[in-house]
């Protein structure tokens, strides 16, 4: 039983770990960064910038909190069924793709759900790129670790 809970906690843990620093990341970002003031993170590379993302992913779907919260509800509960029916079977980078997966779901889906819209605020600055936060980059974490299980694998 011990062996079976191993892999499943590291997607838990990592999964919780993303919300808390997401959270704690936006809660900064609110509190210090008011809307239209800019602060330089990574001079020439990223500054922070509070943006407001009613939508989804590239601001696409706007106005679609309310339902893309659902949508991010029945994405965790499917991440956490799925990780304890087949998690046991899973590779290292198939569970931290889940744990990053879980966690950027929750935390993009608790600011859906808390108020009204996602807090975004990294801008990265060497080329046009939409404005994201830290959920955004563990969802991409969980993307890239799934691909480069699958190119290993094969």
């Amino acid at each position: 039983m011990n062996k079976l809970l191993k892999g499943r906690r590291i997607s838990i843990a990592l999964a919780i770990g993303v919300v808390l620093l997401d959270q704690w990341s936006k809660y900064w970002v609110l509190r210090n960064l008011g809307a239209g003031r800019e602060a330089v993170l990574f001079p020439g590379l990223i500054d922070l910038r509070l943006v407001w993302n009613n939508g989804a992913a590239f601001s696409l779907f706007p106005q679609g909190a309310a339902w893309l919260g659902l949508i991010s509800f029945g994405v965790a509960i499917f991440l956490l069924l799925w990780l304890w029916r087949r998690g046991s079977q899973w590779r290292l980078l198939q569970l931290l793709a889940v744990g990053w997966l879980l966690g950027g779901t929750i935390g993009n889906g608790l600011d859906r759900w808390r108020l009204g819209a996602v807090v975004d605020f990294l801008d990265f600055v060497p080329i046009s790129f939409p404005v994201f936060n830290l959920a955004d980059v563990a969802i991409n974490l969980a993307v890239l670790s799934l691909l480069i299980n699958n190119l290993r694998r094969n």
